[in-house]
C-alpha cells in the first residue's frame, strides 16, 4: 500500500516547534524533523523564508542572537500573536480529525456491482 503524504505547511511545522521554547535555525529543522518521524525536512531557503515572514507579521520574533565559532546564531521565540494563531489552527487540525474518524467509522461497507458492459 502506497503511504499518503498530505501537504504541510512549512509556517505551521516552525510554529509548532516554537511551542516549546526558543530554538535557533538549525534546531527547528531537526525539532520540524523528529516531530514528523522522519517525514519533513525543511531546506534551508524554505526555513528563512518563512521565518523571515512570520517575523513580519508578527507571529516570532528574535530572542537573542549569540556568536558560536564565529558563526552567529540567531533564537526564535513565538510571540503571543503567533501562540493564538497556532491554537486557532490546532482546533481546526482537532475538529477535522473528529469528523473524519467519525466518517470512517459510520462508513457503509463498499458493495460490489457488476461490470457494465461497454
Amino acid at each position: 500500500m502506497t503511504e499518503l503524504h498530505f501537504p504541510r505547511d512549512p509556517s505551521l511545522l516552525v510554529l509548532a516547534a516554537l511551542a516549546r521554547e526558543d530554538l535557533h535555525g538549525y534546531g527547528i529543522m531537526k525539532d520540524v524533523e523528529a516531530q514528523s518521524e522522519g517525514r519533513v525536512r525543511l531546506a534551508l531557503g524554505t526555513l528563512y523564508g518563512v521565518l523571515d515572514r512570520l517575523v513580519q507579521t508578527g507571529a516570532i520574533e528574535v530572542a537573542r542572537e549569540e556568536r558560536r565559532g564565529g558563526r552567529l546564531r540567531r533564537y526564535y521565540r513565538l510571540t503571543e500573536t503567533g501562540a493564538d494563531s497556532l491554537r486557532r489552527e490546532l482546533e481546526l487540525q482537532i475538529r477535522l480529525i473528529e469528523i473524519t474518524r467519525s466518517n470512517l467509522e459510520s462508513r457503509k461497507p463498499a458493495i460490489a456491482r457488476p461490470l457494465e458492459a461497454s
